[in-house]
């Protein structure tokens, strides 16, 4: 009997010894996170490199005889062009040039029919249009918080005699630097 409680006493001591050996180990250690932004806008609450729809100056519909026609640059849902930009940058908003600039006298940009008529009309920076912004004039938005800044850009087209009735369209490129 001393044997069998000897033998038994070595194999307990035994499992003993491998449960230690198989014991649960703890190490620590770190993970490392990171994450790198780059300044960016949205024009109109899209983001985006090229593209952009930086809204559209619509004079309406009048008749062929008229003087002058005024209208406001305005996004989609009605509302000025919207500039958000990273808080920090200082945006710069080009209003570069047109399709048919210099093709009609009485202003530095023109509409066009498709045919051979132009509709002379130019860009402001106020609704009294007493601050002509030139072709490739720019605006200087205030520097940047993160918050949309609203950019009011007004046009002036001017009616002159022999106009045809019809659809006048120009398209101005437009570059936003921040």
């Amino acid at each position: 009997m001393q044997a069998f409680v000897f033998k038994l006493g070595l194999t307990l001591l035994g499992l003993a010894m491998v449960n230690q050996a198989n014991a649960v180990t703890t190490v620590t250690g770190q993970i490392s996170a990171s994450l790198i932004l780059t300044s960016s806008c949205q024009v109109n609450g899209v983001g985006g490199s090229t593209g952009l729809n930086f809204g559209a100056l619509n004079f309406g519909t009048t008749n062929s005889l008229f003087t002058e026609m005024d209208a406001q640059v305005l996004q989609g849902g009605g509302g000025t062009l919207s500039i958000l930009c990273s808080s920090g940058t200082s945006p710069i908003l080009k209003i570069a040039s047109g399709s048919n600039d210099g093709k009609s006298t009485g202003g530095g940009r023109a509409l066009y029919d498709g045919v051979a008529n132009y509709v002379p009309y130019d860009f402001y920076t106020d609704s009294a249009h007493t601050q002509l912004l030139a072709i490739n004039g720019v605006i200087n938005l205030a520097l940047s918080t993160g918050v949309a800044q609203s950019v009011n850009l007004y046009g002036k087209a001017v009616g002159k005699a022999g106009l045809p009735a019809g659809t006048y369209t120009d398209t101005v490129s437009v570059q936003l630097t921040f």
